[in-house]
């Protein structure tokens, strides 16, 4: 297709009537197709009932004497913010307090609400600040909740933010910091907020004060406030994988970053890194690292390797980043990746990757000493082949631990981790999900490909254990490549109703350009890198097809978002390696991308279209621009969401129409509504999964 004119633009107006007409006639035609499909009744009950089964583990948050959390059900299909105490959350049907009801919220209002979540006020817990969106999307508005009756607190006395993209966040009772896209000063280029306002209750809020402005190219600015220290950070977004820390200064010994009069005092930056990842907690701050640092000015001081982790006392970097002490928590090698980490009271945990398996390990200051210890807890917690998630219950009054853990056949489950001053851990389980599906039989395997240019590529691999071997059994392999983001084993009753239990393989590939082993893995595949990864999945696929698993008739792919763009690529750069692709919100258009929505953000990942070098680049791995009718191509499936500010529906659009121009086996269909996401509600979902199933069912069973 030619990269001057693009017959299908028009498709990009999001709700114009012609192209809505378009999206209609499509989308009618897809659900008049598959749901005629002889399974889709049994998938998409099976799906919604999965989703809104009962017996559902119930996720909290403690904040004082009570545990938060939001759940949805039958009755209640876009959810219900409700609380419990711990005696009744350790029964096994508590007792909940609703705070909000969204469903009862949405009728009341004629608005489509989605929750987006809330904050509480500390010390007292009696207001919240509701976070809420319209049909999912990402821009949202922010609403002061009275805990005490039940009430929206109205203006001028209540907070209130406008729908836009942005965050209200808690100072204290009667002041707020303001992050919007609809600022005075503008949304940056990639559209979040540039500014960050202090506003004061009971004045408009237009007088709210400016703490801090970002240059207009900037990614967005992001406000995090510590209500219990009074701390107050900022951080800069410059672009994706490059942020600056800012502190705001207690000017006024207000102990809230203000002078006096209650103005914002001064914003001092740390210098760190631009591309680190930092985290401020208390009097510590932690740095992970992308690329490697020598903190030290002396040519013979530390030299820390990408992916490790640094922490530091925060008046010392504050004063003197070079000299600030540093100990390295996590230094990786090549096997090796650090996934995330968690503060609580006194300690640090993190979890970390080894070949993609997990591992936990707890960090603290030896008493007296500045100096830190660190243990393993990984057989102690028996992870096995399972993924576990490690959040703190409370950071400011202990160092206990909420433990999530799941496998692709071990359903979630949630206990609490008491760390021990002798090194131990109790455990006590809390809640166990039960088998959403027929898992007997079934078996899980790590196996490893070979990539173009020699690289172990890992991927797991989900299905019956007496697999025939001879190409017959119906597989579809899920990637996503991007970001940093690893895929880990977790258990999805939806691929396990929808496909497993049919005997059929599942194969999630841990492909370049994500994190399964750090920065290095995830750098390889950027920008004029990125090929690597679409060789990565390709290079899966055929060694499932090598090794006897499945045969190309009978394998597909899925993906969403910047996985939506793998599998694109899988359509026009590998085409005879797949039978059925499935592409869920994806970006294709990659020459406009950065002119939509939030694509501004995301050139660091990817390229700037604009400038003729980069281009050269993208355009190799664009899948609208790179579609050729000389090619064949398999069967094609695409799904996007009116309400998706995120990454613009038009890019499925438009691939859609360019494929059906050409005769290709394409179906094309969009919810309208349910953001980035995809879907709102647990029927939304039930539809939107049980088409994509069906579609694969219909290709390749």
């Amino acid at each position: 297709m030619s990269t001057d004119v693009d017959p299908w633009i028009w498709l990009e107006d999001v709700e114009g009537e012609r192209a809505m007409g378009w999206v209609r006639e499509r989308s009618e035609g897809a659900e008049e197709t598959l749901t005629a499909h002889s399974l889709y009744p049994d998938l998409h009950s099976g799906i919604q009932d999965a989703l809104e089964a009962p017996d559902r583990i119930p996720l909290v948050g403690q904040a004082g004497e009570h545990l938060y959390g939001f759940w949805t059900d039958a009755e209640h299909p876009r959810g219900v913010w409700r609380r419990t105490t711990w005696a009744s959350y350790r029964t096994q049907e508590p007792e909940w307090e609703v705070l909000v009801d969204v469903d009862a919220l949405a009728r009341e209002e004629d608005v489509p609400w989605v929750w987006q979540g809330a904050q509480l006020l500390r010390p007292d817990l009696d207001r919240a600040l509701v976070h809420l969106s319209r049909g999912g999307a990402d821009a949202g508005t922010t609403r002061e909740l009275d805990l005490t009756t039940g009430q929206w607190v109205a203006a001028p006395e209540g907070f209130a933010k406008p729908e836009a993209k942005g965050r209200l966040v808690w100072r204290d009772r009667d002041s707020v910091y303001l992050t919007t896209a609809d600022d005075a000063t503008g949304a940056t280029r990639s559209g979040y907020p540039r500014t960050a306002r202090l506003w004061r209750r009971g004045t408009p809020l237009a007088e709210a004060v400016v703490v801090h402005t970002i240059p207009e190219d900037d990614l967005g600015l992001f406000v995090g406030h510590d209500q219990r220290s009074g701390r107050t950070v900022l951080h800069r977004g410059l672009a994706f994988y490059r942020e600056q820390t800012l502190v705001l200064d207690d000017a006024g010994g207000d102990g809230h970053g203000s002078d006096g009069a209650g103005q914002p005092g001064t914003v001092r930056a740390l210098d760190l890194p631009v591309s680190a990842q930092t985290s401020v907690h208390r009097d510590h701050v932690a740095v992970r690292l992308r690329h490697s640092w020598a903190p030290s000015r002396s040519s013979d001081g530390p030299h820390h390797p990408a992916g490790s982790l640094l922490v530091a006392p925060l008046a010392a970097v504050l004063e003197d980043p070079a000299s600030a002490g540093w100990t390295a928590l996590f230094t990786p090698d090549d096997r090796s990746a650090l996934v995330d980490l968690t503060w609580t009271k006194d300690r640090l945990v993190t979890t970390e990757l080894v070949d993609v398996r997990h591992t936990v390990r707890v960090h603290e200051q030896a008493p007296g000493s500045t100096g830190w210890v660190s243990r393993d807890l990984t057989e102690l917690l028996d992870v096995g082949l399972r993924t576990v998630s490690v959040s703190a219950v409370d950071d400011d009054e202990n160092d206990d631990l909420w433990l999530v853990t799941t496998g692709y056949l071990d359903p979630m489950t949630l206990s609490v981790a008491r760390l021990t001053d002798g090194g131990g851990v109790e455990v006590e389980t809390l809640k166990a999900a039960p088998s959403r599906f027929d898992a007997e039989g079934l078996e899980v395997t790590q196996q490893w490909a070979v990539s173009t240019d020699g690289t172990r590529v890992p991927y797991w691999q989900v299905g019956p254990a007496d697999l025939p071997m001879d190409g017959s059994t119906p597989t579809v392999v899920h990637g996503y490549g991007g970001f940093e983001q690893a895929l880990t084993p977790a258990y999805d009753p939806i691929v396990g109703r929808s496909w497993l239990a049919h005997r059929h393989v599942h194969v999630v590939a841990g492909i370049r350009g994500g994190g399964e082993f750090g920065p290095g893995w995830h750098q390889a595949a950027l920008q004029q890198g990125r090929h690597r990864a679409y060789e990565d999945f390709a290079a899966v696929a055929r060694d499932l097809v090598a090794r006897g698993v499945t045969s190309v008739p009978r394998l597909g792919c899925t993906g969403r978002s910047n996985g939506g763009l793998l599998v694109g690529n899988m359509i026009t750069g590998y085409p005879e390696d797949f039978a059925a692709v499935v592409c869920q919100v994806p970006l294709l258009d990659m020459q406009r991308y950065h002119l939509l929505l939030a694509g501004a953000s995301w050139m660091a990942e990817y390229g700037d279209p604009d400038d003729p070098e980069q281009w050269e680049f993208l355009q190799t791995f664009s899948p609208y621009q790179r579609f050729d009718p000389a090619r064949p191509t398999p069967a094609v499936y695409l799904a996007t969401s009116t309400r998706d500010d995120r990454v613009h529906p038009g890019h499925a659009r438009k691939m859609a129409a360019l494929l059906a121009e050409h005769g290709r086996d394409v179906t094309y269909w969009e919810n309208t509504e349910g953001g980035h996401g995809g879907a709102s509600t647990p029927q939304q979902w039930a539809t939107w999964h049980a088409l994509a199933w069906a579609f694969l069912h219909d290709r390749l069973t």
